[in-house]
């Protein structure tokens, strides 16, 4: 059986963080919340976006 995609991703990442999970969830967490700021930002410059605002979606 081959590994899915996702599975190899999440093993890459694993292995970046020297097989540290804890320290692999962390660094997803700042990316996340990086990429939760620039969509803000993208939202505030759009005004066709006014009414669609996430945020009842965030996992943390």
């Amino acid at each position: 059986m081959t590994p899915r995609p996702t599975d190899t991703l999440i093993d890459e990442i694993i292995a970046t963080c020297n097989g540290d999970l804890r320290g692999a969830l962390k660094a997803l967490l700042m990316v996340n919340e990086q990429l939760e700021a620039e969509l803000q930002q993208l939202y505030a410059a759009s005004p066709q976006f006014a009414s669609v605002r996430p945020g009842n979606n965030v996992l943390h």
